[in-house]
């Protein structure tokens, strides 16, 4: 899997991406980001090791602790990446706007005109009126 699909990966759990909010405050044990889950620890383990494979996070030992570290390189490429789409989506969707009042106003135009003749044919009459 490429580096920006395993980062995304990633992101799809929400367990992850609370376990990324608490290591962006600062680094922290497995047990300190254990503590506001109700899943065991050895999930917990699973959820840091899926997050290490995509690069986002390090773990170090020190003593027996193993200390986890987020690596936001990665997470910024993600960023970029989303920052690029969302530009050429949102400028594609203003020039669709901008093409559809062009179409609505072409469509207010003609009805106008249409309301035009017909106002007109009423004040002149017809040749069944008179």
């Amino acid at each position: 899997m490429d580096k920006l699909s395993s980062t995304f990966a990633a992101l799809a759990d929400p367990t992850r991406r609370a376990i990324l909010a608490r290591l962006a405050e600062g680094s922290a044990t497995v047990n300190e980001l254990a503590e506001p889950f109700s899943i065991s620890l050895p999930a917990v383990s699973r959820h840091l090791k899926v997050l290490e494979q995509a690069e986002l996070i390090s773990r170090e030992a020190v003593a027996q602790k193993r200390r986890c570290t987020l690596r936001p390189e990665n997470l910024r490429d993600a960023a970029n990446w989303i920052e690029d789409h969302a530009r050429f989506w949102t400028e594609s969707l203003d020039r669709l706007d901008s093409y559809l009042d062009t179409i609505d106003m072409d469509t207010q135009t003609g009805e106008e005109a249409q309301d035009d003749r017909r106002s007109h044919g009423n004040k002149t009459g017809t040749a069944d009126e008179k």
